[in-house]
């Protein structure tokens, strides 16, 4: 019987899926390399009577060669001119007291690191479905047992006072 069994974990399943598929591309892509180096590293033949092959052509070094972003240098440069500005400095040479910059800093202590409202949704969606599972039943089944509560509490109360109401006529 599966009475202290578990469930199958749809989302876990789902990542040892994707996990063993790419161990699979990871090796695929280390056979190529190596294979490549293989050819690269046995010597061109140019014999006319050897069996003829595709004759592969080899790419520009430019397209070895990493590609950057362009960078906005004029906002490094006045980011480090702000820094250096002598009005932020007080006639000893020491930084000036900055009250906003104080706050944001204890706010921002405060507040912590912004997490994520539910971890385990992030993993569900990066897993890309949720199937297999029904959204929200533990929070419903909780409204619906406060609903009654507090309905059978009221019901309680109405029947108390009505029954005071009548005794003492």
């Amino acid at each position: 019987m599966n009475l202290f069994q578990r469930k199958p974990d749809p989302i876990a399943l789902r990542e040892r899926a994707l996990k063993a598929r790419i161990h699979e591309l990871e090796t695929q892509i280390q056979q190529l390399r190596q294979r490549i180096t293989e050819e690269q590293s046995q010597p061109k033949l140019r014999s006319t009577t050897a069996a003829r092959r595709p004759v592969q052509t080899a790419q520009p070094n430019s397209a070895r060669e990493p590609r950057f972003e362009d960078v906005d240098h004029e906002k490094v440069q006045q980011l480090e001119e702000n820094l250096n500005d002598p009005a932020r400095y007080n006639e000893l040479g020491l930084r000036k007291y900055d009250p906003f910059a104080g706050l944001r800093r204890w706010l921002k202590k405060i507040k912590g690191e912004p997490k994520p409202a539910s971890p385990k949704l992030v993993n569900y969606l990066a897993a890309g479905s949720i199937q297999g599972l029904k959204p929200l039943r533990y929070e419903k089944r909780v409204a619906r047992n406060w609903f009654l509560a507090l309905c059978a509490f009221f019901i309680l109360m109405l029947w108390g006072l009505i029954y005071f109401y009548f005794r003492v006529r």
